[in-house]
């Protein structure tokens, strides 16, 4: 116990000490200005040590840093990802209805340049057979669609409906193969059939090769059969060639409706059409 009581008291000496040398050493420093030189001098034979120290706490902190700032960026970059892919997809969007409205105001125009009753419809299906061309429309006879009306775009003729019921029908498009359409040049008005080939074009039957068709030449509706309002777009000549071995020529035509594009028609109601095939049902 005495052991211990006489280290106690030196430990108290010894800091009762140090505590009056360093306030001695503050009083002398701020009384006296000749020790300047030597505070300088300590803080310049001191100051390695303090930077060998404050180094890795400030690598620690600096590169604590680097990583808080790394994640914040990767954070903000996917967040700005994010929004600008689903601005994208509004703009693709707006885009889309954009083109859609364009297209409903091409039809609405085309249809002001005619008499006949007109409806607007919507392309909801095309057949996935290769060798038929067909669409399904979102009106049916509840609408007033028969069969054996006919469909155009802004452009000309697309069609004609073959089968309809309640609240839809079936089209079937100028370029099917099973197709006919009666024609004549605009330029000259001869006179010929454009009928589908199933691909992309339509050609016209049994045209002499003395007729003077050329390419350029564009071929509307004749209005013979009754079927289709005269005077509609059908197709412009591509390609006119008069072979020797052949006793017809053949006349190719790029059809001047728009078929694989848009998604809205116009069904024309030819009422004497409606009508002959009324007395016809009566017979």
């Amino acid at each position: 116990m005495k052991m211990i009581f006489v280290r106690d008291t030196a430990y108290g000496f010894r800091l009762v000490f140090v505590c009056i040398f360093a306030c001695a050493l503050m009083f002398i420093d701020h009384s006296f200005e000749q020790f300047r030189f030597v505070r300088g001098s300590l803080s310049t034979l001191v100051f390695p040590a303090q930077k060998l120290v404050d180094t890795p706490i400030a690598l620690v902190r600096n590169f604590g840093g680097f990583l808080a700032t790394q994640q914040h960026l990767f954070n903000e970059n996917k967040k700005l990802q994010g929004t600008q892919l689903l601005l994208q997809g509004r703009l693709q969007k707006l885009e889309a209805l954009e083109k859609e409205n364009q297209h409903l105001r091409d039809l609405l125009q085309s249809g002001a340049q005619v008499a006949e009753d007109m409806s607007i419809a919507s392309i909801i299906n095309i057949d996935p057979d290769p060798f038929t061309h067909q669409v399904i429309i979102n009106k049916g006879k509840s609408a007033g669609v028969y069969q054996g009306q006919t469909l155009i775009d802004a452009h000309g003729i697309m069609g004609t409906i073959i089968a309809v019921n309640d609240l839809e029908s079936r089209a079937m498009l100028i370029t099917d193969a099973s197709h006919a359409v009666p024609v004549e040049n605009l330029r000259n008005g001869v006179r010929a059939i454009a009928v589908g080939t199933g691909g992309a074009t339509l050609e016209l039957r049994h045209v002499q090769k003395s007729l003077d068709i050329v390419d350029g030449d564009v071929f509307v509706t004749s209005g013979l059969g009754g079927r289709f309002p005269i005077g509609f777009p059908v197709g412009k000549v591509i390609e006119a060639r008069r072979d020797h071995g052949k006793p017809f020529a053949s006349i190719t035509l790029q059809t001047q409706a728009k078929l694989d594009r848009g998604g809205h028609v116009l069904l024309i109601r030819n009422q004497d059409y409606i009508k002959r095939e009324r007395i016809n049902e009566k017979k």
